[in-house]
């Protein structure tokens, strides 16, 4: 017994869809966009600061600005003068600070000094009382990288 089940003789009426209906997902990639346009600036907010604007000007190194270098071992020279200890070199920084206009207080250190010996000339300027310090450095040839 044979049983027959659905319209007779007519199969192309009732074909299986076999596509893929893409409406609903680009609708929901829309609305991911539209989510994502509005979130990204809210999290890349930044505060609001005017920055310094910085020139690469050649010094214009005055008679009575101070140079202090320290070298590789950490020792401290006024000029071409080596002193002794700190204690020294925040006596005559003392002495020059109470001089008006102020000198400057340029410091040249070695490329292999310790920062220490570095940081110890600008606490010995702080001591002192000087308000304007300074690094010296070699530019930089040949463009950078």
């Amino acid at each position: 017994m044979a049983m027959q089940v659905g319209a007779a003789g007519g199969d192309d009426e009732e074909q299986l869809n076999n596509t893929i209906n893409t409406t609903p997902l680009v609708d929901v990639m829309l609305v991911l966009l539209i989510i994502f346009l509005i979130t990204v600036p809210v999290i890349t907010q930044t505060i609001k600061l005017e920055l310094p604007k910085e020139n690469n000007i050649p010094l214009m190194t005055k008679p009575e600005n101070i140079t202090i270098a320290v070298n590789r071992e950490g020792e401290i020279f006024w000029g071409i003068e080596r002193l002794p200890d700190i204690e020294a070199l925040v006596a005559r920084l003392k002495v020059e600070s109470i001089k008006e206009p102020q000198p400057e207080v340029h410091i040249r250190g070695d490329l292999e000094a310790r920062y220490e010996s570095v940081g110890r000339v600008i606490v010995a300027c702080q001591r002192a009382g000087i308000f304007k310090v300074g690094f010296i450095t070699e530019p930089q040839l040949g463009g950078g990288g």
